[in-house]
């Protein structure tokens, strides 16, 4: 189904109009352009309210700006590389882990900032960044203009922005893919069910030239310290450091399971004694056809892994 913002245009974005400026009459400052990327798809948020919120709250007097709703997965990407073009200065994603995904990847290494007014069953970058869940109060944070940069990181032939991983988180985001309800609770009842099944793996592991090798439950590569929902599994990592958190957990006993629960919902889990985290720049595993997930989209790696940090790559409105 085709999607606009109103019904007096065929556009998937619509502009604002510019205010006329009297004779003899000149502005004192250049109004910044923003775009909101929505997808109207992600989380369980009418969409048509929040667009409601973003031309009532935003403040006039300092952005022009425009909407848009994607229609399809990748249109997110074309929609900002297009106002990168057109000069605008931050586009904010209003989505999920997904749209903000495009959005970022598709911003770093420019001058343009990342917004987020996050409106996802995870919102972990968000959550991370301590943009809050309000619309109106992730809108204000817009207006106030306060961005910062960021680490991003290469992942073979593409980036991620908070979180990639193999092995069970890897197996979940595959499996919750398929499932047609979204949200916190429909994610942990599919956690509980696969993990007291699955089978860890072997990894052999080249972290800043150094070989390792681990039989793991799951690796996660950390730029962020979450998945989202605030289940925290590196507690410390940081976004600007320049180093990726290498978070590897070992093949679990039963017994373990619900500690190891409360320590991801507590942030905590850097104290887990079944937990190795080790920071590295550049991370290499070799393998073939391994299923994981990049920010919480299915990922397949035909040929192994190789990460590297992109150094405070990309700018992002903060509070």
């Amino acid at each position: 189904m085709s999607l606009t913002t109103c019904s007096l245009t065929p556009l998937c974005c619509q502009k604002e109009k510019y205010s006329t400026i009297p004779p003899g009459k000149t502005l004192k400052t250049e109004k910044k352009k923003l775009r909101f990327i929505i997808n109207p798809n992600s989380g369980t948020t009418n969409k048509k309210r929040i667009e409601a919120h973003i031309r009532e709250r935003i403040d006039t007097q300092a952005y022009d700006f425009n909407i848009c709703y994607t229609k399809a997965p990748l249109h997110a990407c074309e929609l900002t590389k297009e106002a990168v073009k057109e000069g605008c200065d931050v586009v904010i994603a209003v989505g999920g882990d997904g749209t903000v995904h495009e959005v970022g990847c598709s911003l770093i290494n420019t001058k343009t900032a990342l917004g987020i007014i996050p409106c996802g069953s995870g919102n972990g970058l968000a959550r991370h960044l301590n943009i809050p869940t309000s619309v109106k109060r992730a809108i204000d944070i817009i207006n106030r203009g306060k961005t910062k940069k960021i680490d991003t990181v290469k992942i073979n032939d593409r980036s991620y922005l908070g979180m990639a991983g193999v092995g069970f988180d890897g197996h979940i985001a595959w499996e919750f893919s398929k499932t047609k309800t979204r949200g916190f609770w429909p994610y942990i009842k599919l956690v509980i069910k696969e993990l007291p099944k699955y089978k860890a793996q072997n990894y052999t592991l080249t972290l800043d030239g150094k070989k390792v090798s681990r039989t793991a439950t799951l690796i996660s590569f950390a730029n962020s310290a979450q998945y989202g929902n605030e289940i925290a599994i590196s507690p410390q990592a940081k976004i600007d450091d320049g180093m990726i958190d290498v978070a590897i957990l070992e093949d679990l006993p039963l017994w373990a399971l619900a500690p190891l629960a409360v320590q991801l919902c507590t942030k905590t889990m850097h104290y887990s004694p079944h937990l190795e985290i080790i920071r590295a720049k550049s991370v290499k595993i070799e393998g073939k056809d391994m299923r994981g997930h990049v920010d919480g989209e299915p990922a397949k790696f035909d040929n192994g892994l190789e990460l590297t940090v992109n150094p405070k790559s990309l700018y992002v409105a903060v509070p």
